[in-house]
Formats: structure tokens, sequence, C-alpha cells
């Protein structure tokens, strides 16, 4: 976050609060906000994505009673359009420097900001105040890995080995990208991995330094492995859980499973996408397997009873009522997938009428009884009455 964005956002109109809101009226709104524009409710949408960012930043920020009480005052300071020209100031615009503010005068004289305005937003922007030298810890990458479940797999959960690569601290040099173990405070940022840039209206922006990477540390003599950058390709094999019922395609975050951070910095995080196979047997619909059972003719016209398969389960009956038509789904309760909350969806049995292709003698003949029996009965009369009507 920039010190322009922290200024010019209005983070209570992103949570849709008062500015007097009080904690839980902001903790209310954002929990509100983020179930409806949470990632995994909008698979796809960039839209909803980058609004949950924004949701996620106005919480960071208001949510914490000193962060907040630091960006009302900064909104209260600058958010108008900044300082106006004071008498004897001269016609035309005033063009100021925030990092002349924050951090104090030159040499640290003073009549300056030093230790107030500056230690307040070096904590928020990672910039110290006058005359600090310090490097920020850099937080890892995020990691995106794929895994291939059986069906069976995929509604029982698994846990599968991974092997990522990614990068870490060199292990050459201990992250530091000097060969000798010990760089040297980067010049140009004095360790803060970041330089000012003028952007207009009187504003100071941070881009990372061009001369360390951001990292704010410079190499005497580079490592040979990592060419000073102190992060080299790592491989690694985890064995990662996978939960039950989860979907073909689905995205899985693992917190603090990704790349290791630098300088003390957190883990990055792993993203699985799941990919499941077929079954010879079942199906799935949402949370419901399904399956199809072929049922002769007789059980499906007198009834009977019907023995299902289950998923690595022991095998229910179902009852069939007579007159049953073929392509009726029945339901078994409680045999499907694992939902979120532990429960199981439903077992979904399809009734097929299956026809013999080679009848014996003693069927054929019950069939030609059947069939003179029913001889005054036609099932096409009323296709054809409704086709003659329409």
């Amino acid at each position: 976050m920039s010190t322009k964005d922290f200024i010019e956002k209005d983070y209570y109109k992103v949570l849709g609060v008062p500015k007097d809101a009080t904690e839980a009226e902001i903790k209310k709104a954002y929990r509100k906000l983020a179930r409806e524009f949470h990632p995994d409710a909008n698979k796809g949408n960039t839209k909803a994505e980058e609004r949950f960012k924004e949701i996620s930043e106005a919480n960071d920020i208001l949510g914490d009673p000193k962060k907040r009480k630091e960006y009302d005052e900064a909104r209260a300071l600058f958010g108008n359009g900044g300082f106006r020209p004071g008498p004897g100031a001269g016609g035309g615009s005033f063009n100021f420097d925030l990092g002349d503010l924050f951090g104090g005068q030159p040499g640290g004289q003073p009549g300056g900001f030093g230790g107030g305005l500056g230690d307040v937003f070096g904590g928020l922007f990672n910039r110290g105040g006058a005359g600090t030298t310090r490097t920020q810890p850099r937080r890892g990458q995020d990691i995106e890995s794929e895994v291939t479940l059986s069906f069976t797999e995929a509604i029982e959960g698994a846990t599968v080995p991974l092997r990522m690569s990614s990068q870490a601290p060199c292990k050459a040099c201990s992250g530091t990208g000097d060969k000798n173990g010990t760089p040297r405070v980067c010049p140009t940022c004095v360790g803060t991995g970041q330089v000012a840039r003028g952007s207009g209206g009187g504003f100071s922006l941070t881009d990372p330094c061009p001369d360390c990477k951001g990292r704010g540390l410079i190499a005497e003599e580079p490592c040979e492995v990592c060419k000073g950058s102190g992060r080299a390709k790592s491989s690694r094999t985890m064995q990662v859980r996978i939960p039950a019922g989860v979907s073909d395609g689905q995205r899985i975050r693992l917190r603090g499973k990704g790349a290791p951070g630098e300088r003390g910095g957190p883990a990055g995080d792993l993203y699985v996408v799941v990919h499941v196979g077929a079954h010879p047997v079942f199906g799935r619909k949402d949370d419901n397997l399904t399956v199809t059972v072929p049922v002769t003719f007789a059980e499906a016209a007198l009834g009977g009873e019907v023995r299902v398969p289950t998923l690595g389960g022991p095998p229910v009956t179902l009852k069939l009522p007579p007159g049953t038509p073929n392509g009726r789904t029945m339901r078994a309760r409680g045999k499907g997938a694992v939902r979120k909350d532990g429960t199981r969806g439903d077992l979904l049995v399809t009734v097929e009428v299956s026809v013999p292709k080679d009848l014996s003698g003693k069927a054929r003949d019950a069939l030609e009884a059947y069939r003179e029996a029913t001889a005054e009965e036609d099932p096409r009369a009323e296709l054809f009455q409704a086709a003659k009507g329409a």
C-alpha cells in the first residue's frame, strides 16, 4: 500500500459504515461483505476477487484501533488536498514531499516532525523515521500445484505427496546474497528497499529500489549460487491432506505451505488444484452420488426389492413400487459425498428397465401370453390424441 492510497482511499465507504462506526459494526460489515465476495463463492470472477482484496484492506486498517486512529489523523491532515500555502507563501501550488514531513528535516534539525508522524507512517508503510536503516522481512511467494485423485479418494479424502519447486533462501550464503555472508546496507535506499519518486500534485510515492531490487542489502561479493539475490531454487516433497468431498477443478488454499519467507518473513500459501478421475459405476451431482441400476420388466411392473451398491460401504436395499416407470430416480439418504459440515449427501438411484436380447422358450411363451392378454391396450393412444389436438 502506498502513502497516496492510504490517504486517498475511503475505507469507511468500502465497508459501507459511517466514520463513527463501532468496532462491532465494522466487524459485522466486513464479515457480510467477505462472505459475498469471497473468491471461493465467486470462482472466475476477477471483479469479485478485486473487491474482496479491497474489503480485506479496509478491514485491516479500520479493524485495528491503532491503525484506524492513524488513518483518521492522516485523512484529516491530507485527505482534502494537503496543506495550503500560508501567508507570504506566494501564489501557485505548494508542492511538498511527504518524506520531509514523515521523516523529519535533514540532519535531525529541530523544527521538523521527526519522531512523530515518521514513526506513525513508518510502521504502516515499512518506512523508518529519520536516519533509520533497517531491512524488512519479506513474505514468501505463493505456490500453485496440481494433484489427481481417484473418484473414491475425492469423496473420502486422501493424503498425497506433492513435490514442489520454489524460491527459498539460498543455502550457500544463508540468504544474504553475499559470498562471505556480510552484505552491506544499500546506500541508495538506506536499507529500506524503497525509493521515493514524484507523482505530481505534491505527493511522493515509493517504488522498489532499483539497485538492491527491494532487498535493502547489496552483496560485496555476490554469491556464486544465487548471483547476489539471496534466493535460490529449492525442491521439496511434502504430504498434503486433501479434505473429503472435493470436486473436480476445485482450488484448495493451504496457508503457510508456500515458499519460505526472507529475513524472518512468513511463508507464502500453497494452492492445490484438484483433478478427479471418473468412476466406472458412480457419478456425482453436487454433494450427491448417482448410479443407474438395471431392473427386469417384471420387477418394474410388479414391484420388488432391489439391492444397490454404495461407494465404499455395504449395499442398500430399495423397494420398487408396482408400476415403476423406466428412468425413475429414488434416493438413498446419507450415502453420497461428504459435505463441508461433515454430513453426507444422498445416493440418487435411477431405474433402467433391462430388455433381454435372448429369451428362453419358457420366457418367450410367457411374453406371448402377456401380449395376448393386453392386446386391447394401446399405450400410444393418448400420444396420437394429443398430436391431433395440438
